[in-house]
Order: structure tokens, then C-alpha cells, then sequence
């Protein structure tokens, strides 16, 4: 499909740079598939589901993966910012560098400083290998869980680009970005609709009849990439590692067979779900890699309600979006969220998609 399909005008006002408070209060867009739209907040979750549906959160979580330094070892030592975005092994990490073009394989950058308490005080990195847009190789001098102090010494929260070119990164944030759900470390971006959540909510939730349970998928840095290509055929998903355990499996798959909905919360529930679901509906217990795209045309077999922020023009959120209640309706959805004051992005407005059921 063309890509300018899914373009569209955003005031820069409508990107939020705080999160509502409590989380609970940010609005709520009702999105159904006869194209009806209802404003609401997201404290009335409960009263849009049925006793016997179930939640699927993602509970990632966000490592402090910006990492600011210098290069070293040649006559000048110019400030490198680096994203990590994956993990390759105990020591080397895949990362995102500005400016890319200050950097050559073999060079060494040294994160953090040395009135920073983090071991020796700072942390060496030799550039392995260069990639396209700024995306390189990092082989750290530590490995391991003594890798992983060091990052969390001296890294801090990597928010979205649509945020921190509006603001410095404090220790708000720190909290703000991480979901109630956040239990295993490795995502270098929030799964953000899990935001929205907050203890009394949960306890709403389940005195409704309503499951909630938990899977992994370790977040990356291509979910804020716009997709550049004009067809989306040729766009490349960055992979990302996932897991849904046999129990969870089970016990989606004995809900639905007594008439409960699955309710993906986030983008990344949702893809995992899919990516872990065999044609029949089965969902299965996954462990590994997945970088599904899902554009209008897709056929879900896992999820039959999406709870989601509101995603960037032309990106690939918006495809997803897109395929699971119709282009045109999501554009009309929009361009109310628009007119509305609807907040937009990791920090901003959620809206509940009910699945057109021509897609599946």
C-alpha cells in the first residue's frame, strides 16, 4: 500500500509531554466498527468489557538505554549520544549513535565520566561494526550482569525523539516511563498503552470478571521509526524478542473457547499475539524473534479488542491501527482526536478499538 495513505496533520500541540494524573485519568477514545465514536477516560475500561474477557499487558522493562560520552584515542573527543536498541550477547549491543559520522569501526567511546560512581567510573565501548542510519555495533569492555549495573549507573530513560527534542530527560521520568506491569529488563521504549494502568483500576478490572495476564516482548527503538519507503512493501521491521509462556497460552485459549474476547493492551501485546497464533486460532506458547507488520489486508486471529495510544503519521502503529478497525475509520478517529484536544504519543490519550470482524 502507499504510504501517504496513512499520513495526516498533527499540531505540535497535541504531543504530550507529561503523562495524565493519576495515570488512570488520561481520555479515552471509544473507536466501535460501526465507526461510532465515544469519548470517555480510561477509568471506564471495566464498563466497556465483559465479565470473561481478558487483558494481555506487556510487561517489559525500559532499561535506562541513553547512554551520553565521547570518542577517545584520537586527537579529538567529540560528545557521542548513543540509543541501545538490542542485545546481541553478554557484552555487544546494537545502538542508534549521533553524530554517526564522528565514529569509524574500531573506535573506542567512553560513556558516562569519572565522578559517576559505576565501577571504574565510566564505561568503555569499541565500534565493532557500522551500519546504515547511525546504527552500529557496540562491544562493551564489561559482560554480563556487571554490563547491566554499569548501563543502569550511568544510562538514563530513553524517551521517544518527539518528546525529548521538546524537553531535557529528569528524574520524573525515570518512574513516568515505566509501566505497574514492568518486571523483565530489556525494552529500550515503554510499552505504552500499559501506562494508563494503575492498582485501583486493576482491582476494577478483576472484580468485573476480567483477566489480566502477562507476556514479553522486549520493546526496540524501531517503534519510532517512520516508515520512509513510499509502498509499505518495502519497509523492514526491526525484530524484537518476545515470549508467552504455556500457562498463559492455556488459559487465553480456554477463555476464548468459553466465549471471552482477548483484549490486546498496546501494540506489542498485540504483535506478539499474533506472531504466537496458528491459522485456527490457537495460540501458542512462543519464545524467540518476531517482526510481523501488520498493514490493512492482515488477518487477526488472536485479538478482538485493542487498547493503544495515538501513534505518529505514516508510521507503522498507525498501519496496525489501520488494519484492525479500517483505514477510514481510523482517519475520521483521528482527525476527532485532533479537534478534541486528544493528547497524542507514549505520553498521551489511549483509544479502545473494537476489530472490524470483515479482518478476521
Amino acid at each position: 500500500m502507499r504510504t501517504d495513505l496513512f499520513d495526516f496533520e498533527l499540531p505540535a500541540a497535541s504531543i504530550a509531554l507529561r503523562p495524565a494524573s493519576p495515570r488512570d485519568a488520561a481520555r479515552m477514545l471509544i473507536v466501535q466498527p460501526d465507526a461510532v465514536l465515544r469519548d470517555r477516560v480510561v477509568v471506564d475500561l471495566p464498563q466497556w468489557l465483559e465479565p470473561g474477557d481478558q487483558l494481555v499487558v506487556n510487561d517489559t522493562r525500559v532499561i535506562a538505554a541513553q547512554l551520553k560520552g565521547r570518542r577517545i584515542g584520537r586527537d579529538t573527543e567529540p560528545k557521542i549520544e548513543a540509543t541501545l536498541i538490542k542485545r546481541l550477547d553478554g557484552s555487544r549491543w546494537q545502538a542508534l549513535v549521533r553524530p554517526a559520522k564522528k565514529l569509524s569501526q574500531g573506535d573506542v567511546v567512553r560513556f558516562g565520566n569519572e565522578g559517576r560512581v559505576c565501577l571504574l567510573g565510566h564505561l568503555d565501548a569499541e565500534v565493532e561494526h557500522k551500519g546504515d542510519d547511525g546504527e552500529i555495533t557496540l562491544s562493551f569492555s564489561f559482560h554480563g550482569p556487571a554490563l547491566d549495573q554499569a548501563i543502569a549507573d550511568l544510562g538514563s530513560p530513553p524517551l521517544p525523539p518527539y518528546i525529548a527534542s521538546k524537553r531535557v530527560t529528569d528524574a520524573r521520568d525515570a518512574a513516568d516511563y515505566q509501566t505497574m506491569f514492568a518486571a523483565n529488563d530489556g525494552a529500550v521504549a515503554a510499552p505504552t498503552a500499559g501506562l494508563h494502568f494503575t492498582p485501583m483500576l486493576e482491582a476494577a478490572l478483576h472484580a468485573r470478571g476480567i483477566g489480566i495476564h502477562r507476556v514479553t516482548l522486549h520493546v526496540g527503538a524501531g517503534t519510532f521509526l517512520p516508515v520512509k519507503v513510499e509502498d509499505t512493501a518495502g519497509h523492514r521491521m526491526h525484530s524484537e524478542w518476545g515470549a508467552i509462556s504455556r500457562d498463559t497460552a492455556d488459559a487465553l485459549n480456554a477463555a476464548r473457547a468459553a466465549g471471552g474476547r482477548i483484549v490486546a493492551v498496546g501494540s506489542t501485546s498485540l504483535r506478539l499475539l499474533e506472531s504466537a497464533t496458528a491459522e485456527d486460532g490457537t495460540i501458542e506458547p512462543f519464545a524467540g524473534e518476531t517482526a510481523i507488520f501488520i498493514t490493512p489486508g492482515y488477518r487477526f486471529r488472536a485479538v478482538d479488542i485493542f487498547l493503544t495510544n495515538f501513534h505518529l503519521p505514516r508510521s507503522t502503529l498507525f498501519m496496525l491501527v489501520s488494519a484492525f478497525s479500517g483505514l477510514d475509520t481510523m482517519q475520521r478517529a483521528y482527525a476527532h482526536a485532533i479537534e478534541s484536544g486528544y493528547r497524542f504519543y507514549s505520553y498521551g490519550d489511549a483509544c479502545l478499538l473494537f476489530r472490524d470482524k470483515s479482518t478476521g
